[in-house]
Parts: structure tokens; C-alpha cells; sequence
């Protein structure tokens, strides 16, 4: 191409040469006019070779290709934050120990026949959960889990597939920015490093201990660590797609907002921890120690809150104090929380940031009062799994906020 406008260029100049010199009729010196062509014909060349470097500019990403990654990118939130909560129902319906094994791509073809079945069903009777927990289960019992935790890994292999698929296009299009692409590479990359930590955190579980005789479970480091890392992946989804869809807004730089926005920075942080926490809760089944609130059992503060040594393994360990802990910071947050909204109607918002600090003081008040139903009512599936969604969409109402309130770029 670039070769044919240069021919065509030059085409172009010659003829110009001839038309000029039968204009001048040879009344110029010709030197004169040999200057006069070199000027013209050097112009068009460059004016040609620009033409090309005019039409890419004219492929840079617009507004529409904005709109549809802002699209794509809250769809992949939305099947993180679904991950996240088939999880937490395979967790809390003891599902996740039912595959022992893991292959990216064999395992994606369930058992068909009644051998493959009892074949898949005498694997899993090797292992610790079936010879303490499970040992009277029935195949058609087993069936249940299974297909449970396998629902979860297919789940997880449709997320990666939103993330990469898409990605590999909008790439070759070229609708990325160089600062887009480092984050979609990242994005990618992460989604791909948390189905490694699954298995990771699995394998935890299916290790033989001689020396304890609990109840068979993952580390609770490692389904910290599981969580952690699908809600890093969902709040950077969710930011990135907002910051592409919404158009920031115009505040005049006054020194409650630049507060309000720390605030809103430092409640979306508390916000996180509080969820993270509840990993812990789910993994050593604090959930079920101290089934009261205001008080844990009779006392405010319970006798066994410091019984390991040393003490910071309390913190991690001892299912009293990381229930004592989630119910300090699930406080906190909602006291935050309160505080901001409080301190945000003494500021003039535009129309959306308002509705994003209503709708978080909604959602906040909702999952307080869903975390303590769960507590009281011995934790029943349906609603920790509805608590774990709230937690999800608390984190979204804090996001959406900090985006409304974001800075416009110099």
C-alpha cells in the first residue's frame, strides 16, 4: 500500500511538472522552474505519505468502543461475583472436597455411565472427608457434591473464557490503549492464577492428618487467600468498566470534598477487609461457636477469645475471636458507612454520586441485618449465601461511589 501511493504520488507530481512548464511557456529561466516543481512535488509526497498515519488516528478507540469493553468488563465482574457465590454455596454445603483431582481439560466431561460413576465415587472414598465425615454417603448422595464443586470449576472456566476471548479480539482491533492493555493483560493473567489457587486451596483438604481428628476442611489461609484474590479480580473489573462507561463529573475542588473522597477511599477498604474476614469465618466454621448478638453467649467479650498461643494465633485460628473480629469490623463498616452519608449531605453532589451514597447506606443497613439473621439462625445455607452476595454488592455500592467522586483528569 504504501508503495502504490507513492507511484500514484509521483504520477501526480509529473503531471503537475508538465502542465506547469506549458504554462510558463518557457518564459521562466529553467532553473527557475525546476526549483518551483521540486517544491511542488516534495509537498505532495508528503502531504500523500501523511494520509495513511491521518486514517490510523482515525482508528484510535472512540466513545462507542468504550462503551462496548465498560460492557464487557461489567460482564465479567458479574461472572466473577457469580463465582464467588457458587463457591460459597459449595463451601457451605461441603461440595468442594468432592473432586480430587484436577485436569484443565479432561474433567470437563462428567462420569455418563454407572462404572465411571462408582469409579469417580471410589476416589473419593480414599480421602479424609469420606472416611470421617462422609463414610455412610450414598452414590446418589455423592452425585450431589460432585456435580456441585464441578458446577464451580465450569463456572470458573466460563470466566476465563469471558476475560481472554474478547480480550484476544478487542486486541486485534486495536481498540486498547497502552494503559488498557497492561490492565487486561493483568486481568487475564489473574483470572488464570486464581483456578491455580483453587486447586491450591483444595489439595488442603485432601491431605491426611493423623494428629487431628476435626472435621475435614480446607486451609482457611488458603480459602482467604481464593477469596481474596476473586475479590481483587471483581473490584478491578467493576472500577475498570465504570471508569469507561460513566463520564466523570465536573465538582469544584473544595476542601469537604477532597475529605469526602478520602472517606469514601478509606470505607471501601474497610468494606473489603470486613468481606475478607469472612473467609476465615466460613473456613474454621466460626459461624456456629456463639449464636447471640448482641453478646457472645452471656459476656460481651467471651473467655476463650485469647486460648491459643501465642496470641496472634487467635487472629487466624481460634473460630472465637475470627467471629469476634468479623462482627468488630462488620460494625465498623456500618458505622463508616453511616458517618459518610451523614457527612455527604452536607455537600452539593450531582444527581448520580447522590444515589450512590444512598444506595450504599441501603445496601449497608441490609447486610448487617442479613449477617445477624444468619448468626441466630444457626447459619442456614439460603442465607449465608444471600449474606455473602450482600458483602459482593456492599463492595459495588462502594466502588460506584468512589468512581462517581473521582478526580477529572488535568
Amino acid at each position: 500500500m504504501l508503495l502504490l501511493g507513492l507511484r500514484t504520488s509521483l504520477t501526480h507530481c509529473r503531471v503537475q511538472a508538465v502542465r506547469f512548464i506549458h504554462s510558463a511557456g518557457g518564459k521562466l529561466p529553467s532553473t527557475q522552474w525546476k526549483n518551483i516543481v521540486q517544491k511542488r512535488w516534495n509537498s505532495s509526497v508528503v502531504s500523500e505519505a501523511a494520509a495513511p498515519s491521518k486514517a490510523a488516528v482515525g482508528s484510535v478507540p472512540n466513545s462507542a468502543a468504550d462503551r462496548i469493553m465498560g460492557r464487557w468488563l461489567l460482564a465479567c465482574s458479574g461472572m466473577v461475583a457469580g463465582a464467588v457465590i457458587l463457591g460459597g454455596v459449595t463451601r457451605l454445603t461441603e461440595s468442594g472436597l468432592s473432586m480430587v483431582d484436577w485436569h484443565l481439560v479432561k474433567e470437563m466431561k462428567p462420569p455418563s455411565s454407572r462404572e465411571e460413576w462408582e469409579a469417580e465415587f471410589h476416589k473419593y472414598q480414599q480421602f479424609p472427608e469420606f472416611k470421617i465425615l462422609n463414610h455412610d454417603m450414598t452414590l446418589n448422595e455423592f452425585k450431589f457434591i460432585w456435580y456441585m464443586e464441578y458446577s464451580h470449576r465450569m463456572w470458573g472456566r466460563a470466566v476465563g473464557l469471558a476475560y481472554i476471548l474478547p480480550a484476544v479480539y478487542f486486541w486485534r482491533k486495536g481498540w486498547f490503549t497502552r494503559g488498557m492493555k497492561g490492565r487486561v493483560l493483568g486481568l487475564c493473567g489473574f483470572v488464570c492464577f486464581q483456578g491455580l489457587l483453587g486447586w491450591y486451596m483444595v489439595k488442603s483438604g485432601l491431605e491426611e492428618k493423623p494428629e487431628s481428628y476435626d472435621v475435614p476442611r480446607v486451609s482457611q489461609y488458603r480459602l482467604a487467600a481464593h477469596l481474596g484474590s476473586a475479590l481483587v479480580l471483581y473490584c478491578a473489573s467493576l472500577w475498570t468498566g465504570l471508569s469507561l462507561l460513566l463520564p466523570r463529573q465536573k465538582f469544584i475542588e473544595t476542601s469537604h470534598l477532597l475529605k469526602l473522597r478520602k472517606f469514601a477511599h478509606w470505607t471501601t477498604g474497610l468494606v473489603f477487609l470486613t468481606a475478607l474476614s469472612g473467609a476465615f469465618v466460613a473456613g474454621l466454621d466460626a459461624g456456629l461457636v456463639y449464636n447471640s448478638f448482641p453478646k457472645m453467649g452471656e459476656r460481651w467479650i467471651p473467655d476463650d477469645l485469647l486460648a491459643f498461643s501465642p496470641t496472634l494465633k487467635n487472629v487466624f485460628e481460634n473460630p472465637t475471636t475470627v467471629q469476634f473480629d468479623h462482627r468488630i469490623l462488620g460494625i465498623s463498616s456500618v458505622a463508616a458507612i453511616t458517618g459518610l452519608y451523614f457527612y455527604a449531605r452536607k455537600i452539593p453532589l450531582p444527581r448520580r454520586a447522590r444515589l450512590a451514597v444512598n444506595s450504599l447506606i441501603a445496601v449497608a443497613y441490609l447486610q448487617v441485618t442479613l449477617g445477624i439473621s444468619t448468626l441466630l439462625l444457626y447459619v442456614p445455607t439460603s442465607l449465608a449465601a444471600t449474606h455473602q452476595s450482600g458483602s459482593l454488592a456492599l463492595l459495588s455500592m462502594a466502588l460506584w461511589l468512589m468512581s462517581e467522586l473521582r478526580r477529572l483528569p488535568k
